[in-house]
């Protein structure tokens, strides 16, 4: 890190994450843990999905030989499961690193913090499992998980976290996604800013969850708007993973395996749609 730094928490990329991450890896099964994109998947507010396909040739050759491809409009950085970038969120006219709004952003990119300087990232995922914490398949409506819940998750799992995880809670709300999107839109379960706090000071490489902004969303200040994503992406240069497929993690229980992970390299974009897996 330091003074020009773009990848905050992604320091952590190293040779040594990478082959602490492969020790966990006994039996080589992969759970993928992105949604399919689609138009029948949830989107914010003002994004768009879709996707034309196109015939490029008609038939050639002797061997009649055609092809196809798509045309995708979509805010590529934010849609489906997606990650979050440092030029995605600001304080004030601040984004990671005192970076300043005026000198970076460009109608066609942001010329620093763009999503291209991550890479690839692979690390040790821990899954903090609180609704089976709690013993229910889904946390209500804008339920705001807190430290105590974290440390009882952790506990039952008998999992500790160390720097350089990825932090990944599992709600139960992806079970809404594409069947009740309203619903999943409107608010959702999450961290609060004292879950937050305890989360980032264990120095993590990303913050994940199946909910789209990993935050309980309407947060129970009403005068604060989403200020896990101000206080992770902004101040400390921590990712966020979100809208994650978690149900089959939760369901046979693999709290801990080897993340791996590579957000699309858009130049100048303040996110990625990705597909990351789990392999355990």
């Amino acid at each position: 890190m330091g003074a020009g730094d773009q990848r905050g928490a992604g320091n952590h990329m190293k040779p040594q994450s990478v082959l602490t991450a492969v020790k966990l890896i006994k039996t080589g099964e992969v759970i993928e843990l992105g949604h399919v994109l689609s138009p029948s998947m949830p989107l914010s507010a003002g994004r768009r999905f879709e996707l034309l396909t196109k015939p490029t040739t008609e038939a050639l050759g002797t061997n009649k030989r055609a092809s196809n491809e798509e045309l995708i409009v979509a805010e590529m950085g934010q849609v489906g499961t997606q990650f979050d970038g440092f030029a995605h969120q600001t304080h004030g006219d601040s984004l990671y690193n005192c970076f300043k709004m005026k000198d970076i952003a460009t109608r066609t990119g942001f010329t620093k913090l763009g999503i291209e300087n991550v890479g690839a990232l692979i690390t040790r995922g821990v899954l903090i499992d609180i609704a089976g914490y709690k013993g229910i398949a889904m946390l209500a409506d804008t339920y705001e998980i807190t430290v105590a819940d974290i440390e009882g998750a952790l506990k039952r799992q008998n999992m500790t976290l160390r720097a350089g995880d990825a932090m990944i809670l599992y709600t139960g709300w992806g079970a809404l996604w594409g069947k009740d999107n309203a619903r999943y839109s409107k608010g959702n379960p999450g961290i609060g800013v004292k879950a937050a706090e305890y989360l980032i000071a264990k120095d993590p490489m990303m913050l994940g969850a199946d909910t789209a902004p990993v935050e309980v969303n309407p947060n129970p200040d009403k005068l604060l708007s989403l200020p896990i994503h101000e206080m992770a992406l902004a101040i400390n240069g921590v990712h966020l993973l979100e809208n994650l497929k978690l149900d089959e993690l939760a369901a046979k229980r693999v709290y801990e395996f080897a993340l791996v992970m590579e957000p699309l390299k858009l130049e100048g974009a303040t996110g990625s749609t990705v597909a990351p897996i789990a392999i355990r």
